[in-house]
């Protein structure tokens, strides 16, 4: 396959840059044990279509857009940090919120939630533009000059994989038995630390000083 080398270490870079701990993986985690599997792997789901998104934002010379119109990048960038803030201060406030396991497995049912969790994960992938940031350079490191069509499209079909796919092994795991007990257990905890962390990442994106 022609340029098999670039798309190895593509595969490999995004992979360990998914992995990282962030907003994300906070919010399928949460989602998972909280909602269930069906849920988590929904919310996992959105993770992926953002992902693309924004690797389609990244072929598509989205840096250049950014770096021609600062003030947009300022936009999207205040508009990430106080969703990010926002979501985390909800969590932070629903911590003493009681949730007993007898009440867990009907949500997983739920319609309403099912769209909210897929529209959750694609939200807060979205939030932060940095994350188009991020895809410019590995593509710029790892992309060839000139590709085709077929190419960028099978580079938006990793980006799905790896991102969908991550995400979805954190719902599998989290949203088993043993997980969501400890959730149900020590619910005002995990709430309050899922929450402190989703609110310090909005700070930080909003008064980050780097641009595109």
């Amino acid at each position: 396959m022609q340029h098999l080398a670039e798309m190895i270490g593509l595969a490999a870079t995004l992979s360990l840059a998914t992995m990282s701990p962030g907003p994300s993986f906070v919010m399928v985690a949460r989602t998972s044990v909280g909602g269930g599997r069906p849920n988590g792997l929904l919310a996992a789901l959105g993770m992926g279509i953002g992902g693309v998104l924004f690797a389609a934002a990244a072929l598509l010379g989205l840096q250049a857009v950014l770096l021609a119109v600062p003030s947009l990048y300022l936009v999207l960038k205040f508009g990430g940090g106080v969703y990010l803030a926002y979501m985390g201060w909800r969590i932070w406030r629903g911590a003493r919120t009681p949730l007993m396991a007898d009440d867990i497995a009907p949500r997983d049912q739920s319609p309403s939630l099912s769209r909210r969790s897929l529209w959750l994960g694609l939200v807060t992938q979205i939030s932060n533009p940095k994350t188009a940031i991020a895809y410019t350079s590995v593509f710029a490191a790892f992309l060839p000059a000139q590709t085709s069509l077929s190419f960028k499209a099978l580079t938006l079909l990793l980006v799905f994989v790896i991102e969908a796919g991550w995400y979805g092994l954190v719902a599998v795991a989290l949203s088993s038995s043993r997980p969501r007990r400890w959730y149900v257990q020590g619910k005002h905890w995990f709430d309050r630390i899922a929450g402190g962390v989703m609110i310090t990442l909005g700070f930080r994106l909003l008064l980050s000083r780097t641009g595109p």
